[in-house]
């Protein structure tokens, strides 16, 4: 599906979407971030449930889904664990406790951040964005992601953790494409490899 060439420019390119991420969002809540390396795996569906629950490591799960599209598509998701965003609350300036439609709301602001700032940062203005959607509201992973559920039989999952350095506040961001989208973003690592 990938080179090896291609994995690692992809990595690369990866790292440099992340690395805004990561700056956007300790610029807006004023809070040291930090970052694990992009890791790189193509899965069939039958194996990004079990992937995603070892990255994650917890019970149940809160996702945000943003679909992108331009020369390729597909979807951007954040994995909120059992923690949520009860430090971010306090960082985003609310200061008594939130209800379940403000703690929502938080995690799309935060996921929209955080989608917006990668992507934007690997695609360069390539692909669109849709609104981020609530897809999944502290449920077990496994339930999130129904294998036969995919029309795919392989698909790049791209994941990246972010964590405040001084709060309890982390979340995932995992990029997953189908094996045909896989093709045509192959094309642009390609042409990215070749401006090098």
């Amino acid at each position: 599906m990938l080179t090896e060439d291609q994995k690692d420019a992809l990595q690369e390119i990866a790292n440099i979407g992340m690395g805004q991420a990561g700056e956007v969002i300790a610029r807006v809540l004023n809070e040291f971030v930090t970052l694990s390396i992009p890791r790189i795996l193509i899965l069939p569906p039958s194996l990004i449930a079990p992937a995603l629950q070892r990255m994650v490591n917890s019970e149940l799960v809160s996702a945000v889904r943003q679909a992108f599209h331009g020369s390729f598509r597909g979807e951007a998701l954040v994995l909120f664990g059992a923690q949520r965003c009860t430090d971010l609350a306090d960082l985003m300036g609310y200061e008594e406790d939130i209800d379940h439609a403000t703690e929502v709301e938080i995690l799309l602001d935060i996921s929209n951040i955080l989608v917006g700032a990668c992507l934007g940062g690997i695609a360069k203005q390539v692909m669109g964005f849709s609104a981020p959607s609530l897809m999944a509201d502290r449920v077990p992973i496994k339930e999130m992601m129904k294998a036969n559920d995919a029309s795919w039989q392989h698909a790049l999952l791209v994941e990246v953790n972010f964590q405040l350095e001084q709060r309890s506040f982390a979340c995932h961001l995992v990029i997953l494409m189908s094996e045909h989208e896989l093709k045509t973003f192959a094309g642009d690592i390609d042409r990215f490899l070749e401006a090098l």
